[in-house]
């Protein structure tokens, strides 16, 4: 792909080609794909629920949430994160997200009953999910021993596995829209496959449109540019946190090594780098990855 292409999956450039007014089509068809929906569940019509300012201090904030909210025609309500960095809370972050926005949709004295179905679609840059091959993953609430009563429908939560998607060995754009949506939000994919699955889609085509005029806008440009620039910087003081946690750790190992012998050493370095990698703040599963402790022994350091 064009080097030059903008970075779909920025959030705050997703949060301009998706989540503003005048972006209706391209969201409507975005959220057909991924929750599926054809013929009489097809969503019709939508409202962007609209962040209308976004401060500088904002969009420079690595840890900020720059999300997509709507409402559509039936009266569900929807929020579209995107996630790029693993901070290792994707799971309770993504739930406390949903509560919010299902609490945003009762109104005082309202009967229960009469409460919001809310959708929530994370879209993540990393491996989500290791034990579940699918890139598209649901999750609803079902009863422990027969899973196939459904307390509430109110609560759906998706997750988009954006690693998973770019293994696949061919993508179906002919008979997948979803295949065509992420493709076109894959930095990545070859600039004949997006021009291609622009050509076959309205809702994408719009969105290009869109991007393509947030990308002559010197302020939207510069906001898209610190927000990569924050992101980048974010994710080299999480690498320098996690050399800086595995050093020390191994320093502090090879002492408790030289009093308890070899095997336990190793043992102890592993637990002291985890340690430090914790109190720098790098994400549970990457410490696991990196030292071979089990996420339930990471927890307990």
């Amino acid at each position: 792909m064009a080097k030059d292409r903008l970075n779909p999956l920025n959030d705050y450039l997703f949060l301009k080609v998706m989540g503003e007014k005048g972006d209706e089509e391209q969201l409507r068809s975005f959220l057909n794909a991924v929750l599926g929906r054809k013929g009489q569940d097809v969503i019709e019509s939508l409202e962007i629920i609209e962040n209308k300012t976004i401060p500088a201090e904002v969009i420079g904030d690595k840890t900020s949430i720059l999300d997509v909210r709507a409402r559509t025609g039936r009266g569900e309500r929807v929020n579209i994160e995107v996630q790029l960095r693993n901070l290792g809370n994707m799971d309770r972050r993504s739930l406390f997200y949903w509560s919010l926005e299902f609490s945003r949709g009762m109104a005082a004295g309202q009967d229960y009953r009469e409460s919001p179905n809310v959708i929530a679609v994370n879209i993540v840059n990393y491996e989500f999910i290791p034990e579940v091959p699918a890139f598209h993953t649901s999750f609803h609430i079902w009863e422990d021993t027969h899973r196939e009563i459904l307390l509430t429908d109110a609560l759906e939560i998706r997750f988009i596995d954006m690693v998973k998607f770019r293994r696949l060995a061919e993508k179906d754009i002919r008979n997948d829209p979803l295949h065509r949506w992420l493709t076109w939000f894959d930095r990545d994919s070859p600039l004949k496959l997006v021009e291609e699955v622009i050509k076959m889609d309205t809702g994408i085509q719009k969105a290009e449109e869109k991007m393509v005029y947030v990308s002559i806008d010197k302020e939207a440009l510069r906001a898209y540019q610190m927000r990569e620039m924050a992101l980048s910087d974010w994710t080299s003081g999480l690498n320098h946190a996690r050399r800086e946690g595995i050093q020390e750790g191994r320093r502090e190992g090879i002492q408790e090594g030289r009093r308890e012998g070899i095997q336990e050493g190793i043992q102890e370095s592993m637990r002291k780098i985890a340690a430090n990698m914790k109190r720098r703040g790098v994400p549970i599963d990457q410490i696991a990855a990196d030292t071979g402790l089990s996420v339930e022994d990471i927890a307990k350091l």
